[in-house]
């Protein structure tokens, strides 16, 4: 009986939107809008980031084939691109107070081909979660 009654009275868990709920991160430091700023910041960079790495690879292929030599230029941009990812992600991981595992990851992946898109992915799953957690503890459904 005390399970039932603690069914209807406890405050309902947030939802993805797709019906299911969202586990929510229990521990960490409540995060605030700089944090998810240099997530988001670091996500939007990383999927232009490997655009350009895509373009690069497009443009080596056309400098070997053909005329067309846009690899200086499509070299530069690119060179500018990962110096602003890796400004970011040490931004992200100094502000998130990410584990070493977890930037080791994304330096991998903005080195391969189409590991960028999904360093993105990683990263808006991250900041989504990281939203609900913050209206979360506003909202005083968890104890964090």
């Amino acid at each position: 009986m005390a399970m039932l009654v603690r069914a209807f009275t406890s405050p309902p868990r947030p939802s993805s939107g797709r019906g299911t709920p969202v586990v929510l991160p229990e521990e960490g430091p409540p995060v605030d809008i700089k944090t998810a700023s240099a997530v988001r910041r670091l996500r939007l960079v990383s999927a232009v980031e490997a655009v350009s790495y895509l373009l690069l690879l497009v443009c080596s292929v056309l400098k070997r084939t053909t005329d067309f030599n846009g690899v200086p230029v499509m070299g530069a941009v690119h060179g500018v691109l990962v110096v602003v990812f890796f400004v970011f992600l040490a931004d992200a991981w100094n502000r998130t107070k990410w584990q070493l595992k977890k930037p080791l990851v994304y330096t991998v992946l903005s080195v391969i081909p189409f590991g960028g898109f999904y360093a993105e992915r990683m990263l808006r799953r991250e900041e989504e979660s990281s939203v609900i957690a913050a209206r979360a503890r506003r909202e005083g459904v968890v104890n964090a």
